[in-house]
């Protein structure tokens, strides 16, 4: 799926980024107070610090903003979870860590993700494609490591619960950002994850594990 061209008036890249790089910053703060359809691109380009005018020299509509702000947070994402990785954990350590690692960049990203989910439905049709490959591809990076355990032989799991155990991996980090208002008040980042992380894994060690392993 193609990259949507968001167009611009200005030729310099560097510029470019830097600026978008503003507007998704005021636009998360703006979409998570108000949400995207109360917000106007007057308030984004005040938030972003610079004029409407020097909006509209970069995005063509309040939309483009949005996608920014959906392919941004994804690669930010998918960048700061693949930096956390490293290769030295095997097995299932290794998926451990990949959901430890998963769970750390959600909360330090949450405001983004939460803005992110709560209005990717706002995206334009010819842009929503892609922004939904860009989560398949988060959890591909679950799915792999799920995979690589039942090749070392730790996990006996067909493709179909593979697919489905990355995605409840996904859907467990992204609750502590939607129920945070819960959650949070009752427990720190790392008793969730080691909650989760345990609850996660029990249904699919119970009866396929090879090895004895102690969570």
């Amino acid at each position: 799926m193609a990259k949507k061209k968001v167009p611009s008036m200005v030729k310099d890249q560097q510029l470019i980024q830097r600026r978008r790089e503003q507007m998704v910053k005021g636009a998360v703060a703006l979409f998570k107070q108000k949400g995207f359809h109360r917000t106007t691109t007057r308030e984004i380009a005040k938030e972003s610090g610079f004029s409407i005018g020097t909006l509209y020299e970069y995005i063509g509509s309040k939309e483009d903003v949005l996608y920014l702000v959906c392919d941004s947070v994804y690669e930010e994402v998918r960048n700061r979870l693949e930096s956390l990785l490293t290769n030295e954990t095997v097995g299932l350590d290794r998926l451990k860590q990949v959901i430890q690692s998963l769970f750390k960049v959600i909360d330090d990203m949450q405001d983004e993700v939460l803005v992110m989910y709560q209005e990717a439905k706002s995206l334009p049709k010819e842009a929503l494609p892609y922004v939904l490959e860009k989560e398949n591809a988060m959890t591909a990076i679950i799915e792999s490591a799920v995979q690589t355990c039942c090749k070392e032989g730790h996990l006996e799991l067909s493709e179909q619960e593979i697919r489905m155990f990355a995605h409840n991996i996904m859907v467990g980090g992204h609750m502590w950002t939607f129920r945070r208002w819960s959650l949070q008040k009752e427990f720190t980042l790392d008793e969730y994850t080691s909650l989760q992380t345990r609850q996660l894994l029990y249904g699919v060690v119970q009866e396929n594990i090879k090895v004895d392993e102690k969570f």
